[in-house]
């Protein structure tokens, strides 16, 4: 322990002591895109005893600009994300203990993989996610990091129930659909994201080290080099965290067609949940096109489509039209 996070604990506030409760830590990343990629990055060689990393989705070319725990053979092989980051940290850090989750978070999933973390860190890339992670982050008392980041632009601010301010009191409503802009329209600068990721992972080791942490937002402009922190106070009729209601957590739908961000890709969901043997699937498939079962997903590619199969029923089809065409397309080659 010495002689790896030496440099660590020499930090005022850390010691010995602080890197044995850091070693004792179990750290959640929801996401592992631009943000969630650095901060899981950060926090593995900081030596967090237990990080369970989650993400839906694979790896894409165009992420390699911005998300540091993957390279051009991940994205050639399309491997999810959660099993290429854990493989990476893995070999970076044998000590600690790395879980892989490669699942959709939503009201009948998020609250079994949350709760027994001590901290939850932001990489989700959507509104819907975040405040269904802060209704259940509020709901068990789980302290989060929330991140956010778009173009050269960038904000995080610490969640911790009963005494800071919430994601309710500091935005108010969700945001409608199509109401704000998102990195597919506004792009995204990578030392943005990793200026906002690496002060979540900072957070996170105060967090865990019994440190105060930051109770304001921070937020700046990277490309103009503007920089502001604002205070927050929690609103005296928070829904959330005064009245306690979770309006995201008790939602038993699901969306069933999303764009992903940045990526000329729609996500399909099943009607229910399902539980899939890939390769009866894909005899199934073998004899329309090229078809390939590996890392726990079914990759089909037919005249010009990708699609991307789990086996909890969700499909990402690249090349479709639009939403319409790729429900279509899963109905047709799916069935769910």
């Amino acid at each position: 322990m010495h002689e790896r996070y030496s440099r660590q604990m020499r930090v005022r506030g850390i010691g010995e002591s602080g890197q044995r409760c850091i070693e004792a830590g179990r750290v959640g990343g929801l996401g592992l895109g631009a943000l969630g990629s650095v901060s899981a990055n950060a926090l593995a060689r900081a030596g967090v005893g237990y990080l369970r990393l989650i993400d839906r989705d694979i790896v894409d070319l165009s992420n390699l600009q911005r998300q540091v725990l993957f390279n051009e053979e991940d994205a050639a092989e399309a491997r999810p994300k959660a099993v290429a980051a854990a493989e990476h940290l893995r070999g970076v850090n044998s000590e600690i203990a790395i879980e892989a989750v490669v699942q959709e978070l939503d009201a009948g999933s998020i609250e079994e993989l949350i709760r027994d973390l001590d901290v939850v860190v932001d990489g989700s890339d959507n509104f819907e996610l975040r405040y269904l992670v802060n209704d259940v982050c509020v709901k068990h008392g789980r302290p989060w990091v929330y991140g956010g980041a778009l173009g050269s632009y960038g904000m995080t601010t610490t969640i911790i129930p009963g005494r800071t301010a919430c994601l309710q009191c500091f935005i108010g409503p969700m945001p409608e659909p199509g109401s704000i802009e998102t990195c597919s329209t506004a792009g995204v600068l990578a030392p943005a994201t990793g200026v906002i990721a690496n002060t979540q992972a900072a957070e996170v080791l105060k967090l865990l080290v019994g440190a105060p942490p930051r109770e304001s937002v921070l937020i700046f402009d990277l490309w103009s080099g503007h920089a502001d922190v604002v205070e927050l106070h929690r609103a005296p009729d928070c829904p959330v965290c005064v009245h306690r209601r979770f309006e995201h957590l008790e939602r038993t739908e699901a969306t069933r067609v999303r764009v992903m961000c940045g990526e000329d890709t729609v996500q399909v969901n099943p009607r229910r949940r399902a539980k899939l043997t890939l390769t009866r699937v894909a005899e199934q498939l073998t004899e329309i096109g090229r078809v390939r079962v590996h890392d726990g997903v079914l990759r089909f590619t037919y005249e010009g489509l990708d699609v991307t199969l789990f086996s909890d029923g969700r499909a990402l089809i690249r090349g479709a039209r639009d939403e319409a065409h790729a429900l279509s397309l899963y109905t047709e080659y799916v069935g769910l």
